[in-house]
């Protein structure tokens, strides 16, 4: 089994209240565009604040793709190299002793990509293998670990890392006043995040208090590719979200949850500790309701989704690194990592402490 020994997050210096960068969109709107509709949609999203990649004063209208990807690298980066840093340290490893790097982003296009250009910065050494993902989304932390896993298993006595960057802010349109555009400005946040497991035979294998991975899952729904994704044009990366998702969630997700519980002889009662994406308070609500949830089963998510956000790919690794700084699950817990991306897909990762 592979074993998680250290998770992390960083954030870039910039932090606001939810109430300060919603006015300032509200400054970027073109004449004649709903105001209230937009203060609105942000007093729903459940979010307290929130880290930008930039200053706030820096954000409006005129930014073409370039200059954000730009950005994006820049700062990408820096998040990324303090986050690998950070997960190393907490490991007890060294970069040299990292054999494989899963690096995940969807709000920026970086070739070489982001885990190439930080091997030489954060000491990686040469022959590190490297899976550059992109296109997952948000389900791309939780496909991350889940391909940790797999790889892992043919490689036992192996250390990997897990790097997931995410600047969701260089991505919106101030001036788009669709619905998804609103709902991306109200509910995303900038952050990194980064994650070393090692394999059964590693020497570290039976440190004590990182979870296990037992298990992963990847599911494409079809017939949903348009719900959710990205507008690729002059302008950028501009925001495709279906108002279905919700539906989407509660009648397909929860059921391939079931599925996949029940191949383990598990229920959703028997899960101990849930690590959901925090996509959005809607999602959130469905996915306890369907399945049944107490109240507090999903509390580590709504509380990452109002200190910090939607961190698309990120957000998953800040959840679990919050319940593992709370106080890491007694031991033989079980524990479920899900996530929804594009696709519309769900990736689940099955744990136990």
């Amino acid at each position: 089994m592979t074993r998680v020994l250290a998770v992390s997050s960083v954030f870039p210096p910039h932090l606001y209240p939810q109430a300060q960068i919603t006015e300032a969109l509200v400054r970027c709107l073109p004449p004649g565009a709903d105001a209230a509709l937009l203060r609105r949609v942000h007093a729903s999203a459940r979010v307290a604040s929130r880290h930008l990649a930039l200053p706030l004063e820096r954000y409006g209208p005129d930014r073409d793709f370039g200059t954000a990807n730009a950005l994006f690298l820049r700062t990408a980066l820096e998040l990324g190299a303090e986050a690998v840093g950070r997960a190393l340290a907490g490991a007890g490893l060294a970069a040299a002793d990292i054999a494989l790097v899963v690096s995940t982003t969807v709000t920026g296009l970086a070739t070489p990509s982001l885990e190439a250009r930080l091997a030489s910065r954060t000491g990686l050494r040469p022959g590190v293998r490297r899976v550059p993902l992109f296109g997952l989304g948000c389900a791309a932390g939780a496909a991350g670990l889940g391909m940790l896993h797999e790889q892992l298993a043919g490689r036992p006595a192996q250390a990997a890392l897990l790097l997931s960057t995410e600047l969701c802010s260089l991505t919106l349109q101030p001036h788009d006043t669709s619905m998804a555009n609103l709902v991306a400005g109200a509910l995303f946040g900038d952050g990194a995040g980064a994650l070393v497991a090692v394999g059964p035979e590693h020497p570290l294998h039976d440190t004590p208090g990182g979870p296990s991975v037992m298990d992963a899952r990847s599911r494409l729904y079809p017939g949903t590719e348009h719900l959710l994704g990205w507008d690729i044009g002059h302008w950028g990366l501009r925001m495709v979200l279906g108002r279905e998702l919700p539906e989407l969630v509660g009648l397909h997700v929860v059921e391939e949850v079931e599925s996949f519980l029940a191949g383990h002889d598990l229920k959703p009662a028997d899960v101990d500790v849930w690590i959901c994406h925090p996509g959005g308070p809607r999602i959130l609500d469905v996915l306890a309701g369907s399945l049944g949830l107490p109240g507090q089963a999903l509390a580590a998510s709504r509380d990452s989704l109002a200190a910090v956000g939607n961190l698309s790919s990120a957000s998953v690794l800040h959840v679990l690194g919050a319940v593992q700084a709370a106080g890491p699950p007694a031991p033989g817990s079980v524990g479920l990592m899900l996530a929804f991306g594009p696709g519309f897909a769900s990736e689940l990762v099955l744990l136990r402490w």
